[in-house]
């Protein structure tokens, strides 16, 4: 199963995790009523498609006005991102995350995928999050904990301070 970035936030958001506020954007101008309601003086505009490394391929903009929102919208819909995971022939961006900006002090890798060789839920961490996650994958893997959730008991407390000690 795939789901956007602002679906997943939305199911965080519904176990009390603290997430950024961000409204979905189909057009331009909704984009900009977005960012208006939103009422921060930055915001972030973020291509969703099913891929990382969206940041990279230039598919996330720090917009300081309206009108950049505006302009990064008009780039960014209707645009074939083409990142490391989509393959050369990319995905068409159909919609936007208009996001509060907020100050960076640290960031944080916490992925949870399903592994098809064994068919388990992976949990991985790593203080050396952020966009960089895959070079931290390829020069230091040892940056990254993981854990092998079992789907009769799930997640464990014990798997939980391990992950949670992994990011200090």
């Amino acid at each position: 199963m795939n789901i956007h970035e602002y679906q997943g936030k939305s199911v965080l958001k519904q176990y009390g995790v603290a997430v950024p506020e961000g409204k979905v954007a189909f057009t331009v101008d909704e984009a900009v009523q977005a960012a208006e309601e939103l009422g921060t003086p930055i915001v972030v505009v973020k291509a969703q498609i099913h891929a990382g490394g969206r940041g990279k391929a230039g598919g996330v903009k720090i917009a300081k006005s309206l009108d950049d929102v505006r302009t990064y919208a008009t780039e960014l819909l209707g645009k074939v991102l083409v990142t490391h995971q989509t393959g050369p022939e990319g995905k068409e961006v159909k919609r936007l995350l208009i996001e509060q900006g907020c100050d960076i002090k640290k960031e944080y890798y916490i992925g949870v995928v399903v592994d098809r060789g064994t068919g388990r839920v992976v949990m991985m961490a790593s203080e050396e999050g952020g966009t960089e996650i895959e070079e931290v994958a390829a020069a230091t893997p040892e940056k990254i904990v993981k854990e092998v959730i079992d789907p009769a008991v799930g997640l464990q407390v014990f798997q939980a301070r391990k992950l949670a000690y992994a990011i200090n």
